[in-house]
């Protein structure tokens, strides 16, 4: 899909758990879009400081430059308005405007894409993502390869101790894991 002067903008969501691939695709999405001279704009929220402030990093140490928000709203306000092409990673942790700010920029005419945890540690849907899934004319769902037995896997398994929702964290903190080897709530097991 590529925009054009008085098109309609669109959403897509790349969703799925952790080491899925799902920054890798928003990087490659993005840098699709620069290649064809787009003007893109790309948001990760501060509270996702694992690699890095300044830019979205994968797991397979893919990069590509960003800016931080601390929620949605915040993209709203800076997005500019020449912007062809929003990218937003992380938007598990943007707040529960993502799916209103994701539809006003569609609005607009913007490609809107946004990747994130679908669910959370406990296998439960990890607000906003479900909203901006229903909301969005594409919906793609990674899966990574389940650290246990190799099978495709769905879901984030925590291996340290804690009941925050939110703990922001990567390799030796979570794994990936099959329905099979899943343990919601048991970390390390």
């Amino acid at each position: 899909m590529n925009i054009t002067k008085g098109s309609t903008g669109w959403i897509e969501v790349i969703c799925g758990c952790m080491f899925s691939g799902k920054s890798e695709e928003l990087i490659r999405r993005l840098r699709r879009a620069e290649i064809a001279q787009q003007r893109v704009q790309i948001f990760k929220p501060k509270l996702d400081n694992r690699y890095g402030e300044d830019h979205i990093y994968s797991h397979s140490e893919l990069k590509i430059k960003a800016e931080l928000v601390a929620d949605a709203d915040e993209i709203q306000r800076i997005t500019d308005a020449r912007t062809e092409v929003v990218g937003i990673d992380e938007g598990q942790f943007l707040g529960d405007h993502l799916p209103r700010v994701a539809d006003i920029l569609a609005n607009m005419g913007k490609r809107v894409i946004v990747a994130g945890l679908d669910t959370d540690y406990l296998g439960k849907p990890f607000e906003p993502m479900p909203v901006m899934m229903a909301i969005a004319e594409e919906v793609t769902k990674t899966l990574a390869i389940c650290m246990r037995c190799g099978n495709p896997a769905m879901h984030t398994q925590r291996l340290i101790d804690s009941d925050e929702r939110v703990v922001v964290g990567a390799k030796g903190m979570y794994e990936a894991r099959c329905r099979r080897c899943f343990d919601p709530g048991a970390p390390g097991k």
